[in-house]
């Protein structure tokens, strides 16, 4: 099917398209069990698609413990490290996605991928989907260290769009957090996302789903512009 109206998907990638959220909660749990305290369900909930310095913060309030810039910045590292570690072992797939990203590659519908994770990290993930697919999965890779700004700002979807040549019109991109989803309408695309505990707002452009289960090329082409909502 050659597309017509939707001509490219940017995705997210931790918790949208992989089960890779779970790798940094697992760290940032691990980080505040060092800190001789445990994060709460509800706080590492509150972290999706926060950046790391933000996530931390998150936990030390949890936790109630306060770190020098000089622990912080350890800590940064430690985090980094463990999570490289487990991505190192395997990546998996969160349900539907593999077949939603194989149905765009296979329509000739672009693809790019836009997160805040930094770049090291993301090319290990890559070497993964490469190998599983056997193709190059993203037209378009933008990460958390290349960017002017972060999540929720619009700036990484605006760079991708940039990088692809195409208005954002005829674009949609998959999240699955507030964050990466205001994001994304800031830079003026339709939405889909697929949260995971957290209670998005009704927003024109925006789309919940439940899952990617079953989703195709023709359920994102379908998505209603702002304009039209």
């Amino acid at each position: 099917m050659a597309p017509t109206t939707l001509q490219a998907v940017l995705f997210d990638m931790d918790g949208t398209l992989l089960a890779t959220e779970q790798y940094w909660d697992e760290a940032l749990a691990e980080l505040a069990a060092g800190w001789g305290g445990a994060v709460s369900a509800a706080a590492l909930a509150s972290t999706a698609g926060v950046d790391l310095d933000g996530a931390m913060a998150i936990v030390r309030r949890d936790v109630g413990v306060t770190r020098t810039p000089a622990q912080a910045q350890e800590d940064a590292a430690w985090v980094i490290a463990r999570v490289t570690a487990l991505m190192a072992r395997s990546v998996t797939w969160q349900p539907g996605a593999r077949e939603l990203l194989t149905a765009c590659l296979a329509s000739g519908v672009r693809t790019a991928l836009v997160t805040t994770t930094y770049r090291p990290l993301v090319e290990l993930v890559l070497g993964h989907l490469r190998a599983d697919l056997g193709t190059e999965p993203f037209e378009i890779t933008v990460c958390g260290d290349e960017v002017p700004a972060l999540k929720p700002d619009p700036a990484p979807y605006l760079q991708a769009l940039d990088a692809l040549g195409l208005g954002a019109g005829v674009c949609v991109v998959v999240e699955d957090s507030h964050t990466g989803s205001q994001a994304g309408l800031a830079a003026g695309c339709r939405v889909l996302v697929v949260p995971h505990g957290q209670v998005l707002p009704s927003t024109p452009g925006l789309t919940v789903g439940d899952t990617l289960v079953g989703v195709g090329v023709e359920h994102l082409e379908a998505l209603p512009h702002p304009a039209v909502v």
